[in-house]
């Protein structure tokens, strides 16, 4: 078989009405034409099968609509929608097996517009997909090479096959294997890894085997809802994937599938340069294929001399590369960190023999040696022991190295090779973590106001030309892009009212466009500050300005409700030099001190700790372990320039950070608004989860959390965090995870505690993995539920950030905000959604900088039966309830929690281990269970705190 790719009690309502099919109904096939799709073929060997009957099936007549909705724009009750929280069964005469929840309807609620999305529709290919799989016998070279050269001298002239660049090979027609039952074929290929070598070309042999005779019409049944998403429907998919990018592979950089051309591009330091480039993915639709098409950004290393890149990466400049030298005190630590950088990189050098007709070879460096060039020792071809700087003064006639005493670029065979020999070859992605030092270039680089982002996205349409790929043309497809861009149906949806505490002037606030502010409103549950300390690292941020720095929070978290105990705190200055050790003992002297003036029982509630603008990741980690981890208090860390001189808005908005981490709640949706999360008649349990892996390359653990509400308002979360194996994405301890429920008995003095739903959003998903994560998680949720004697209803819900769908609103009417965007509260559940399964899109933010991109929710099981109306809305007030912020954000709160927790994982490790944090691991499960040993839980003061905002 060929490989998969890798991808209270309120009446019951019915489905909603689908919307138009355009281009007529499909429920009847058009006549066939050339006849060679009339028929599917038999289901001989390798053959995709027999489509389904032709009925219309589920998608024909569609039952009733949902009934006791209250009209849009009413604010005394439920938004439009929610008087039905759920579905009722839905009906079908041919029931399609799906990995998620099968669409209950369309939503209805909000005001109906139109809007623009980067796609297009596709037609499927006309006849067979011939798969093969292609083994590449001896050596592994690049992706390149079926295009460039088997496509070329082995296939017939009646049309070229595509590569996957792995193991799977595509066809218009059948290879013929010389006749009979042969089903595989060895050819040898000549290639030569360099082009402009004069050496003769390597000879390389590739095996190729017949895997089956795919028929793509059942993609078109899937996308009507005929049909599951079975594997020959995934397999069909893929190749047309591949048959899309074949043309663009050929001419550009590439990663998977975005291409680069190389430009638009801009150096930001660091050995590194931004390129534009363009995505494209083939995708099923509801009623048509469909091809997304974005732009994109690409990091890729600066090409030139190896040794200025190097410079680069450190800050420094071309002038002095002897800093590289061990001799002129390179420490290990930064060696090792350049080495993790550049692993993998090709570069150019001079032939290694000087009698050769070719002048430079391309190798791959993967370590950095500890040595300078004059130190490396080797014994060369005449069987003598020399120096690799002698060595290369030899090669070029007695001049020698410029930087004898730089460390070498290594090979995999540790050939050694100087720096200053090298070059870096043009056009080579940087698969790596992005550097924090080029993260504001990367977003400014990457920004585009809508309008120039379509723009942008037509031009990557012409450039990828797929009217003119031969590919494309000779498997019958057709890329529609005169119809670029498609044009859907949305609707913006009423956002909730948001209420705050007693002693507000306003007490309740309408969010307009995802925004309000903090003015006249006090805090749901603000806390109170007993004692706390200032501690600052930075040397120009004198006593002075602490204590201006001092009222001002006391003045600002007043306005908020927050009362201030300790008017006069302990104001402690450290030096930021010195290291982990330097700060703790600055961290307890402060305490201690804090400690004494209040008589020796209590330490501080609160630690306040400036940072100098620059050089301060290690002095927040160490701050956060202190806190979260060794001592259990809350900490709260500021950058100087941003608290000298701040205005009150500044401090308000530290006050939102502060008071959900001493144990209150800033604000909570009105329940009147919120029926769908709110519903007395249904306690819920709100809980979102969160893989983080390591960055590309690298190999140290993974990082699971679980966030989870403990108040009825769906406004006050706690979390746990874990380690776990590499990349793995199941939650491996869900289970003990889960089971903070025991936490909810307690805290709700309720030993009966029976809720009636948990809803389960989960963040870092691939299409590829939904079933495999909702197989084995919905498995363990449901066993805690059991051993903890409670039954509710789950939902289970992948939310996915990473998405390439924009929306663009009409140019006519006033429809856009200010920033060009489509409002906050768009929803899109037609046009571009699943064919078949419980799928939308919801902008849930109002537009900044650049063009927004929505949330996507897949909905992969529902035990309650919710409305689209009722979710999409549900989802929509999760978005209001980030409490460090006076704006919706793109994802519902605690899947955004999540992921904050995630990210301070490091955090969880002792001080004098974060080096060991940043050095090259090998992956192996004797480190992973050091690690899991090294990693230190949250103190038990903060575990009940929401410590992570």
């Amino acid at each position: 078989m060929p490989p998969r790719p890798s991808r209270g009690d309120p009446s019951r309502g019915g489905r909603g009405t689908p919307p138009p099919r355009g281009r007529g109904d499909r429920g009847t096939p058009p006549p066939r034409g050339r006849g060679d799709r009339g028929t599917p073929p038999p289901r001989g060997r390798g053959d995709r099968g027999t489509p389904p009957p032709r009925g219309r099936g589920d998608r024909g007549t569609p039952p009733p609509r949902e009934r006791g909705g209250t009209p849009q724009g009413g604010r005394g009750g439920p938004p439009a929608g929610q008087g039905t929280l759920q579905a009722g069964p839905v009906a079908s005469a041919h029931v399609t097996a799906t990995v998620g929840v099968r669409r209950p309807g369309y939503g209805k609620a909000g005001t109906g517009i139109k809007v623009s999305t980067n796609a297009c529709q596709v037609t499927v290919p006309q006849g067979s997909v011939y798969h093969y799989d292609a083994f590449l016998i001896m050596l592994s070279i690049s992706n390149f090479l079926y295009s460039r050269h088997y496509a070329r001298q082995k296939l017939s002239s009646e049309g070229a096959g595509v590569y996957d660049g792995k193991k799977n090979l595509f066809m218009p027609h059948e290879l013929d294997f010389g006749g009979g039952e042969t089903t595989a074929a060895r050819f040898d290929v000549p290639f030569r890894d360099d082009p402009s070598s004069t050496r003769p070309p390597k000879i390389y042999s590739i095996k190729v085997a017949k895997v089956a005779k795919i028929n793509p019409e059942p993609v078109q049944y899937f996308v009507e809802g005929r049909q599951s998403q079975d594997e020959g429907v995934l397999t069909a998919l893929m190749a047309m994937n591949v048959i899309i990018r074949q043309e663009p592979v050929s001419k550009y950089p590439f990663n998977v599938r975005s291409f680069f051309p190389g430009k638009e591009r801009v150096s930001v330091g660091h050995g590194l340069e931004l390129w534009r480039g363009y995505f494209q993915s083939i995708r099923p639709a509801l009623d048509h294929v469909i091809l997304n098409v974005d732009i994109t950004t690409g990091m890729f290393f600066k090409p030139g001399p190896f040794i200025n890149l190097a410079l680069e990466f450190f800050g420094k400049t071309s002038s002095n590369p002897n800093i590289l030298s061990p001799q002129s005190g390179l420490p290990d630590r930064e060696r090792l960190r350049l080495q993790r950088f550049i692993s993998g990189i090709r570069v150019k050098v001079p032939a290694a023999d000087p009698r050769s007709q070719t002048k430079n070879r391309i190798i791959v460096v993967q370590r950095l040696s500890r040595e300078g060039a004059r130190n490396i020792r080797f014994t060369n071809r005449d069987n003598n022991e020399t120096n690799v700087a002698d060595y290369y003064r030899e090669l070029n006639n007695n001049r020698p190295l410029q930087f004898p005493d730089v460390i070498c670029a290594l090979t995999a065979s540790g050939a050694a090779f100087p720096l200053e020999k090298c070059e870096v070859v043009p056009g080579q992605i940087a698969r790596k973590q992005v550097p924090p030092e080029i993260t504001k270039s990367m977003v400014e680089f990457s920004q585009k106001r809508p309008e120039e982002r379509l723009r942008a996205i037509r031009d990557g349409l012409n450039l990828l030309q797929h009217g003119q790929s031969d590919y494309v043309r000779n498997f019958g497809m057709s890329i529609r892009q005169s119809a670029f861009p498609m044009e859907i149906d949305a609707r913006v949806i009423v956002p909730p009212r948001l209420m705050y505490g007693q002693g507000s002037k306003q007490p309740s606030v309408d969010p307009r466009n995802g925004q309000w502010n903090l003015m006249d409103k006090k805090f749901v549950q603000p806390q109170q500050i007993n004692r706390w300390a200032v501690i600052t690292f930075e040397p120009r941020f004198n006593v002075e300005i602490a204590r201006q720095m001092v009222s001002d929070i006391i003045h600002a978290f007043s306005t908020t409700g927050m009362n201030v105990i300790e008017k006069n705190p302990v104001i402690h200055s450290a030096n930021p030099q010195g290291g982990p050790a330097n700060i703790v003992a600055a961290l307890k002297k402060a305490g201690s001190e804090c400690l004494r003036k209040n008589g020796g029982n209590l330490g501080p509630d609160l630690l306040v700790v400036v940072l100098p603008d620059l050089g301060n990741t290690e002095i927040y980690r160490v701050v956060k372990y202190f806190g979260d981890v060794e001592i259990g208090v809350a900490t709260q860390c500021l950058k100087a320039s941003k608290c000298r001189g701040a205005k009150i808005q500044y401090w308000a908005n530290v006050a939102l950070k502060i008071n959900p981490k001493l144990g209150g709640i800033n604000v909570k949706p009105d329940p009147r608004s919120a029926a769908a999360l709110t519903d007395p008649h249904n306690p819920t349990i709100i809980m979102g989860a969160d893989v983080m892996h390591p960055a590309p390359g690298a190999t140290a653990p993974s990082h699971t959390a679980l966030v989870a509400n403990v108040d009825s308002d769906a406004a006050k979360y706690i979390a746990d965090i874990h380690v776990q194996t590499s990349r793995q994405e199941i939650i491996a301890d869900l289970g003990d995870m889960a089971r903070y429920m025991d936490y909810r008995k307690n805290q709700e003095k309720r030993p009966n505690f029976q809720p009636k739903r948990l809803l389960f959003f989960r963040d870092g998903v691939s299409e590829g993995q939904y079933k495999q994560v909702k197989d084995q998680e919905l498995a363990v949720l449901r066993n805690v539920c059991t051993e903890m004697r409670i039954n509710p209803q789950i939902t289970f819900i992948i939310v996915a950030k990473r998405h390439h769908f924009r929306f663009f609103p009409p140019t006519a009417g006033q429809i856009a905000d200010r920033s060009g965007n489509c409002p906050a509260g768009t929803v899109v559940d037609t046009g571009i959604t699943h064919p078949i399964e419980f799928d939308y899109y919801l902008q849930s933010h109002g537009g900044l900088l650049g063009t927004s991109r929505s949330a996507h929710y897949h909905v992969l099981h529902d035990d309650y039966g919710f409305t689209p109306d009722a979710l999409q809305s549900l989802c929509y007030t999760l978005c209001h309830v980030f409490a460090r912020a006076t704006k919706s954000i793109s994802i519902p709160a605690p899947v955004a929690y999540a992921d904050l927790v995630c990210s301070r994982a490091r955090n969880h490790y002792r001080n004098d281990l974060q080096s060991e944090m940043d050095s090259t691991r090998d992956g192996s499960s004797t480190e992973l269970e050091t690690m899991r040993a090294d990693f230190r839980p949250i103190h038990q003061n903060q575990e009940r705190r929401t410590f992570f905002t």
